[in-house]
């Protein structure tokens, strides 16, 4: 496409990107302020959070550093929390021109995030990378501003304030799974069903000795594997029985 054509694309990218921006940053406040609970100075979250860009990824990272659970077990940790971004980024490049060069291809996979995918997917006809350039643009300062910002504000505040606006984090992650777990009796049940099978790894002789981030590890492939085996989801993104 020509520059005005791209540049176009990418101010429509910001405007759409600001509002992406402004959510990224309440959510990766209250994840900064985990972060330093954790002893990870603002640097270092700020890092964290500009070459990662996922709030479960960097949750779980942020876990096994506190756990001291290793570095294999944090790389690990990480790739299996973050598989869905590979499923994003597969449907994202059957949108995408075919003639978009290897540079353009790997600029967009910066920036597939959950929010950032659900904008790009709904745009009509192929999709422009300098549209997701624009979001990313802002979307992208947004979550590590926040995050260094949350570093800051749990050193300066109170023991007690920083503590409870650290739970603001597990309310970002109900708010994610509870409208889907009202919808689906199915993914109800696998929300019960992890924490059931979370606890009793934290309490049972043994198993409780394993690492958290091994725990996650395991706890993902073992009730994700499960839950889709039995409940396969169909072409039509619907939920289904196993058949077999």
């Amino acid at each position: 496409m020509s520059n005005r054509e791209n540049g176009r694309w990418f101010r429509k990218g910001l405007r759409d990107g600001i509002p992406i921006a402004m959510g990224y940053f309440a959510v990766a406040f209250t994840l900064g302020i985990t972060a330093k609970s954790m002893g990870l100075t603002a640097l270092q979250s700020a890092v964290m959070s500009f070459t990662m860009l996922a709030s479960a990824g960097e949750f779980a990272a942020i876990t096994v550093i506190g756990a001291d659970s290793g570095l294999i077990v944090m790389i690990v940790t990480t790739i299996v929390v973050n598989l869905r971004y590979l499923l994003m980024s597969t449907a994202l490049s059957q949108k995408i021109d075919s003639r978009t060069g290897l540079l353009h291809r790997l600029l967009l996979s910066y920036a597939v995030t959950d929010e950032i995918f659900g904008v790009a997917v709904s745009v009509d006809g192929k999709l422009n990378p300098f549209y997701n350039y624009g979001m990313a643009t802002v979307a992208s300062p947004g979550w590590t501003l926040g995050t260094a910002l949350g570093v800051i504000a749990g050193t300066i505040l109170p023991t007690q304030v920083s503590n409870a606006m650290g739970v603001a984090l597990y309310g970002m992650f109900l708010a994610v799974i509870i409208p889907p777990a009202r919808k689906e009796r199915a993914i109800a049940v696998v929300v019960i069903v992890s924490m059931l099978v979370s606890w009793l790894f934290s309490v049972l002789p043994g198993i409780q000795n394993i690492s958290s981030g091994t725990r996650i590890i395991l706890l993902t492939i073992l009730i994700a594997g499960a839950a889709a085996w039995l409940r396969p989801v169909d072409e039509n993104g619907e939920l289904g029985g196993n058949e077999r």
